[in-house]
Formats: C-alpha cells, structure tokens, sequence
C-alpha cells in the first residue's frame, strides 16, 4: 500500500485538466489536501461530444474540500501564460507544485502530418512546457513548500520514431526541458522530474486515435499514484529523473497492477515502446 503524501496548505498549477490524465492529477492531488489552479482550454462543453472543461474540474477538487481556481489557458502563448501565473499567484498565494501535462497528439508518417499540425505539436508540447517552467521559476525560488515541476514527458532514448516522429520529438523536447531545468534549478532545491506511462492510458485521446483496445489500457490512476509517490521525496534530492510509472511504483513497493488494467492480464508495454522499441516489462 503506498502512503500517500499529506498535501493539505499546498497548491499545484496543472495544465490540461478539462479531461483525462490533467483531470485525475488534480483530482487526486486535491483528495491528498492540496488546492488546485486548473486551466486548460475548454470552458464550455454545452456543443461538444467531449465532456469536461476546467471548471468541472475545479468542482469537483472543490467538492474534496480545497480551494480552487479555473483559467482558461493556451499554453502557447507568452502573454498568455505569463497573464495565467501572475493571476494563479493573486488568487491562490504561494504555488509549490507546476505540472506541465497539457499536450497535443497526432501519430502519422512525416509525408502524413502537414507543417501546421508538426508546428501544433511542438508549440502546446515543448513551448507550452518552456513557457510554464520558466514563468514559475522565480516563483518556486522562494516557495516556503517543496517545490516541483513535474513534467508528463517520456525518457529520451531514441534517435529515431517512424510513424511517430512529430509527436515523439515534441514529447522528447519536454523532458529535455524539463530535465535540463533540474542541473541549472539544483541549488534552489527545485525538483524537475519527467514521468511517463509503461503502457497507454484510457484517455479520450487512445480512444479517439484507437490507440488499442482496453486490453492494452491502464486507468489514469496508475499515473496519478506516481505523481503522489514523487511528492513524498525530498526535491532537493530527487530531481533530474525520467520516470516509468510501473517501474517506479514496484520500487516503492507495489506488487499488484492489477487494480490500474481495464482487463484482465496486464497491458504490453505500448507507450513505453514508442520511444524506446527494446523495452520491456
């Protein structure tokens, strides 16, 4: 059983919390006591196929007894972000935990994703996460809390995606940020980490892109849990890693995944595997 962290007088700022893996960190950050700055871009779900939007989100944290605050958010705006921060910091006071999670998808051939759509994925993915982590950094500086950035961004271990190479290097670029940040932040006692699922999550994007079945899915649970087990560390000490979901809660002593599969039988390695071919369970 892990022991989750007590959060309660903490704040995290999250990207991309209107559904999915965004949704699942802020809920279950907010039951361990921590308030929330949801943002992301939908606001109004009234014409849309696609439920959720930032304020149901911040509702239901609400609902968990915590304070909350709901910004719509394009993280690829400079003026944006830095507008987004400085209204987060007035309304909330001190934020300790930034959780760059907002992202674009697309799989396909390079001949397949036009310029445009290779532009979207690296402006929300690599810009979007630039642009948090730098407008937090003075912030983080001076946080009484432990501080975070945490980053859901893969290892980087490959030289090459056929099929996937405009996502995969956008999705690379944000741990390249993010695990820069932790050498040039270690003297500030910043802890900047990636993590990344083993095998693809039940989201409306592995859905939409029918990314497998429910045979290959785990539950966004399994990500947030790890979320959870990095926060019980000391950021000081533990900054600068790129972390599997799986393999880092078996080290912190869970034996049975079953609880996070769809479907009987654990899922193959599917999201592991396209940024490192070789990996395996």
């Amino acid at each position: 059983m892990l022991q989750k962290p007590d959060l309660s007088g903490q704040t995290a700022f999250i990207t991309g919390t209107t559904r999915g893996i965004g949704k699942q960190l802020a809920l279950a950050l907010a039951e361990q006591g921590c308030n929330i700055v949801s943002t992301g871009k939908t606001v109004d779900d009234s014409d849309s196929d696609l439920e959720g939007t930032i304020h149901k989100t911040a509702e239901e944290c609400a609902a968990k007894g915590v304070e909350t605050h709901a910004l719509q958010l394009n993280v690829r705006n400079e003026d944006d972000v830095d507008a987004a921060i400085e209204e987060a910091i007035d309304e909330m006071g001190e934020i300790n935990i930034v959780i760059n999670n907002a992202s674009a998808i697309q799989m396909g051939d390079v001949e397949d994703i036009p310029a445009n759509r290779y532009d979207l994925l690296n402006e929300v993915n690599v810009r979007g996460t630039y642009l948090i982590s730098r407008g937090f950094i003075d912030h983080l500086k001076d946080v009484e809390e432990d501080a975070w950035i945490l980053t859901n961004a893969p290892p980087v271990e490959i030289d090459r995606a056929p099929g996937k190479a405009a996502y995969s290097w956008s999705k690379m670029g944000m741990s390249f940020i993010t695990l820069s940040l932790a050498q040039e932040l270690a003297s500030d006692d910043i802890g900047c980490n990636s993590f990344w699922p083993v095998t693809a999550i039940d989201t409306r994007a592995t859905r939409y892109f029918e990314m497998g079945t429910e045979d290959d899915w785990r539950t966004p649970e399994i990500v947030s849990d790890t979320v959870l087990e990095i926060l019980t560390r000391d950021p000081a000490e533990f900054t600068g890693n790129h972390i599997y979901d799986e393999e880092f809660l078996r080290e912190a002593g869970v034996e049975d995944f079953s609880g996070y599969n769809l479907t009987e039988g654990d899922p193959a390695p599917m999201s592991a595997q396209i940024f490192d071919p070789e990996y395996s369970q």
